[in-house]
């Protein structure tokens, strides 16, 4: 394979989740805040990365509190990626947290060591090569998302040259389709570097296929999928879900249902979540409601507070995803691994979606398993709840043991031992 075959095909890995129907067909409010549909816009967009970003990288001094020679990497590219691999670096003496240089970890930012990207200005004669080379093989496709093409490029030359300089033991992934983490994973197979994968929310059969050398996963759900994505390379182990371990003992016990969430999504529709708490007030003023946007969705929400006083606020940047729930007895959303982590401490939760793209119709197959149950009506919302008022079964968290192999087992709330344990045969062995 000739040198600009091989950068095109690693391009296309880098961002498979980029070129699969199910990203091309997002709502356009959507698809339009990761990728502008207009050419014009993408442009700017690209002209502004690079200026803006880029540049400023070459003044923006990267001053790291340790060491990352020799060292066993935690990559991050989010605060929920921290969350997950947070006992990691608590457990294994000689681990940091790393991310790319300007990626932001929410209110984790100065916690992380940074990679420095300067480098990445570098490497982009390659894109007028990449994109012809995608659209020869992926058509319009390759045009319409240009600027994730550009963005993308650069990475895994940059990221050979950090493990050449830095030569890790190995790195610990908790993320394993960003254009960043992949370009990373690529860069260490190139460089001799081991990998692991900490699973950090619920999978879907649109994920690459898993190519670390240990792969630890929540259940055989996650496992299940990842073999419809395609060849699952390396050792796998079960081990539940670690960042749950510290909340399992506080499950919700509570025989009715007083207090609602309501999380919120990216794709989800603004004026169906208005729709749905005006339906809420209306049928069921005696609940307290609190709203949850997720932690990367730009929109204002205060709108919902001016029309519902009473409405309470979860900011997703302060308060994790289980602090939230445990002040619930119900959730409502849509597609969002929130359900899982619900389910796990017993609280009620109803599928019910915001938006009508049918390609993440029951996304991880929650309704499709039983894990929870479907309401596609605001009517259909109010039977349940009024069902759930009047009895709460305390028994709801069993539904989660397709998903989490700990759960009913002597292990269960000692996911993170379990993960260490298998981390540290695994480094011991020789990676």
């Amino acid at each position: 394979m000739s040198y600009l075959a091989g950068l095109v095909s690693r391009t296309r890995d880098i961002l498979q989740l980029r070129f699969t129907d199910l990203f091309a067909s997002l709502p356009p409010r959507t698809l339009a805040a990761i990728s502008p549909a207009s050419a014009v816009r993408r442009l700017l967009k690209v002209l502004g990365y690079a200026g803006l970003r880029l540049v400023g990288n070459m003044f923006q001094p990267i001053r790291n509190a340790d060491s990352l020679h020799g060292a066993v990497w935690l990559y991050v590219v989010s605060q929920n990626n921290y969350e997950a691999l947070h006992f990691v670096q608590e457990g294994l003496p000689g681990s940091v947290v790393v991310a790319g240089q300007s990626k932001q970890i929410g209110r984790y930012n100065k916690l992380v060591h940074r990679l420095s990207l300067r480098r990445k200005l570098l490497y982009y004669w390659q894109f007028p090569f990449v994109l012809i080379g995608l659209l020869r093989r992926e058509g319009r496709r390759a045009w319409r998302f240009f600027d994730l093409i550009f963005n993308a490029i650069g990475y895994y030359e940059v990221y050979c040259r950090v493990l050449q300089q830095y030569q890790p033991r190995a790195i610990i992934f908790a993320n394993d389709h960003n254009d960043d983490a992949r370009a990373l994973l690529l860069a260490a197979h190139r460089c001799g570097v081991p990998t692991a994968y900490v699973q950090h929310a619920s999978v879907s059969t649109h994920f690459p296929p898993l190519g670390f050398d240990l792969s630890l996963l929540e259940g055989q759900d996650a496992l299940d999928k990842y073999r419809q994505c395609g060849p699952v390379a390396g050792r796998v182990e079960l081990v539940g879900m670690p960042k749950a371990d510290a909340f399992l003992k506080q499950r919700n016990l509570n025989p009715t249902v007083q207090h609602l969430g309501i999380a919120a999504n990216i794709l989800d529709d603004s004026a169906a979540l208005a729709a749905l708490m005006g339906h809420l007030y209306k049928q069921f003023p005696e609940l307290t409601v609190t709203f949850r946007a997720h932690p990367g969705d730009p929109r204002d929400f205060s709108f919902l507070l001016q029309q519902h006083p009473r409405l309470q606020f979860s900011k997703a940047r302060e308060q994790n995803v289980f602090e939230f729930l445990l002040r619930q007895d119900a959730l409502i959303a849509a597609d969002t691994s929130t359900h899982l982590e619900a389910t796990l401490l017993n609280v009620v939760s109803i599928y019910y979606r915001f938006n009508t793209h049918t390609g993440t119709d029951d996304y991880y197959g929650y309704v499709a398993h039983g894990l929870i149950e479907r309401a596609d009506s605001l009517p259909e919302v109010t039977a349940l709840l009024r069902r759930y008022q009047v009895q709460k079964p305390a028994g709801l968290f069993r539904r989660a043991a397709y998903y989490n192999a700990t759960l009913g087992t002597t292990d269960e709330g000692y996911s993170q031992e379990r993960a260490l344990r298998a981390l540290q045969e695994w480094l011991s062995a020789g990676a």
